[in-house]
């Protein structure tokens, strides 16, 4: 069309119908994100709850945006191919919610540096990759203040998954909640090396109970573990979501993932041109992480975890604050002092109390 034509309908008045026929008064193409998860999204845990909060974007931002996923990705070679596909779909942020998508993360970002990346559970950035993550052992503290006052074998199975730091801190942070209660309270591990595979949690959770534990906590990502706890008559924790319809007399309570108001902002800030890159690590105080209802316990046992939460959110309580021993007894943190947030976030041994070894 040209310009003589154009300008000629529109002072005509017929300038919208033909914008509108050509395609040019039609609004913007919507803002693409991508997810990327490791599990699938019905797995009703982690993978479940980072698909809760982009939907919890999709909603805040309505029809500026759309969001695309694809789940049960397998850390290595095929999250790389993956995260490659959501670029060249036209995403502009893309977020990859497992530690083992970090390397492909850092790979494929270089060769797409106007596209935002968001890794999570992770500890490399760049210009154009940001990472992210929830303070889960805050939540692992309260479990373990709950398994001291509930447990009679003062005996905890615990299902971990690999040995990254983030599980680390896990396992100490719990056994610091639980002999705050019970001071020789112990917790015995099974290792699957993988987050999501019911089969090898289930049989995990059986043998733990088998060997005395009668409660039940995980850094896993099913809801078997729970399941099992149900069926053989003992307690345990939700992962990541609130998982009591699986197992309605057995779980105390859960941590749940709140991740809808960090997606929301850091989509909207790369929709604005606002997006830099940072690393964010949030728990209890900034919302981040919430504890599902206090239940199947007594009102003293609901009242400690709630004065738990409180005391983290406060700072009145402070979980890797000496003197803290490893299995060995040797001293980690001296009396009066308390780790900083990097020392926690490379945290790579065992706290007295724990039986077992870390996997190499």
């Amino acid at each position: 069309m040209h310009r003589r034509t154009f300008n000629k309908l529109l002072g005509t008045g017929i300038a919208a119908a033909a914008l509108g026929r050509f395609g040019l008064a039609q609004a913007a193409d919507p803002f693409k994100a991508g997810f990327i998860y490791v599990g699938p999204v019905a797995d009703f845990g982690f993978s479940h709850q980072h698909d809760v909060g982009r939907q919890a974007a999709q909603t805040a931002l309505g029809d500026k945006i759309k969001t695309t996923y694809v789940e049960s990705v397998k850390e290595g070679p095929d999250a790389e191919r993956v995260i490659r596909e959501l670029a060249t779909g036209g995403n502009g942020i893309i977020f990859t919610t497992s530690f083992g998508f970090m390397n492909p993360t850092i790979k494929v970002a270089k060769q797409f540096p106007q596209v935002k990346f968001e890794h999570c559970t992770g500890y490399k950035r760049s210009k154009n990759v940001a990472t992210y993550n929830i303070r889960f052992y805050e939540g692992r503290y309260v479990q373990g203040v709950i398994a001291g006052k509930t447990s009679k074998s003062g005996i905890v199975g615990y299902v971990c998954s690999v040995p990254i730091p983030e599980v680390v801190m896990g396992l100490n942070s719990f056994i610091r909640g639980f002999r705050s209660v019970n001071p020789k309270g112990t917790i015995k591990m099974v290792w699957i090396n993988g987050w999501y595979d019911p089969g090898k949690e289930s049989d995990a959770a059986k043998a733990l109970i088998d060997q005395g534990a009668d409660i039940i906590a995980q850094h896993t990502d099913s809801a078997a573990p729970l399941q099992v706890a149900e069926d053989r008559g003992v307690h345990g924790f939700g992962q990541a979501s609130d998982m009591i319809k699986f197992a309605p007399k057995a779980q105390l309570t859960a941590s749940v993932d709140i991740w809808g108001p960090y997606y929301t902002q850091r989509i909207q800030a790369a929709m604005d041109g606002t997006w830099t890159t940072s690393d964010t690590w949030g728990g209890l105080k900034a919302g981040m992480l919430a504890m599902a209802p206090f239940t199947n316990m007594p009102d003293d046992t609901a009242k400690a975890a709630q004065d738990a939460v409180d005391g983290i959110k406060d700072g009145s309580t402070v979980i890797f604050k000496g003197p803290i021993n490893d299995q060995s007894g040797n001293v980690k943190v001296a009396d009066g002092t308390q780790l900083s947030d990097d020392d926690i976030a490379g945290m790579n041994w065992l706290a007295e109390g724990i039986q077992g070894t870390l996997p190499q």
